[in-house]
């Protein structure tokens, strides 16, 4: 990096799972640019009818840095903060033209659709729910955001069918 001239760019930090505020907050302490960009869902709670804002994408936040040494350090020193996403070769910069398209999505009002799509055989784990903290693999989309995951035990498959939104998927390196 030795005479690259640092550009400011737009970076995804992956937080721990639901982090996403805390770190909001953190970095907006120490004066950085950060996006957490939220959308209005229906309360899934079955003693509720409200209408909650919860983050467009569940475990990451957007902070706009450079990347010099120090700045790159005092973001992972966050709490809550994991690490920025990208490749063996370093973070990778998201373009400004879509951060200024998600900022005008949320910023309407109108309804965003959202949902990660599993492939088959993905690795995941149930995060809400009477099932949470079950881990097993993606098996298939019911219709209605429901899912099945199979959880292996004893040398057996046994199948539960659960929100889509109860459920992510586990990062590789715990897979």
């Amino acid at each position: 990096m030795v005479g690259d001239i640092l550009t400011r760019a737009w970076y995804a930090l992956h937080t721990k799972s639901r982090f996403e505020n805390v770190v909001n907050e953190g970095l907006a302490k120490r004066n950085l640019d950060v996006f957490l960009p939220k959308i209005t869902v229906k309360s899934r709670r079955k003693d509720r009818h409200k209408m909650i804002r919860v983050p467009l994408f569940p475990g990451y936040v957007f902070v706009r840095t450079d990347l010099n040494p120090y700045e790159h350090v005092e973001i992972l020193k966050i709490t809550g903060a994991v690490r920025l996403i990208g490749s063996t070769r370093g973070p990778v910069s998201i373009a400004d033209a879509t951060i200024d398209s998600l900022k005008i999505m949320v910023g309407t009002g109108e309804e965003v659709i959202t949902g990660t799509q599993f492939k088959k055989g993905d690795r995941v784990i149930v995060v809400n729910g009477p099932f949470a903290g079950v881990t097993g693999v993606f098996s298939s989309y019911r219709g209605d955001g429901r899912v099945i995951v199979n959880i292996e035990a004893l040398g057996q498959f046994a199948a539960v069918n659960v929100h889509a939104d109860d459920v992510e998927k586990l990062p590789e390196i715990l897979s």
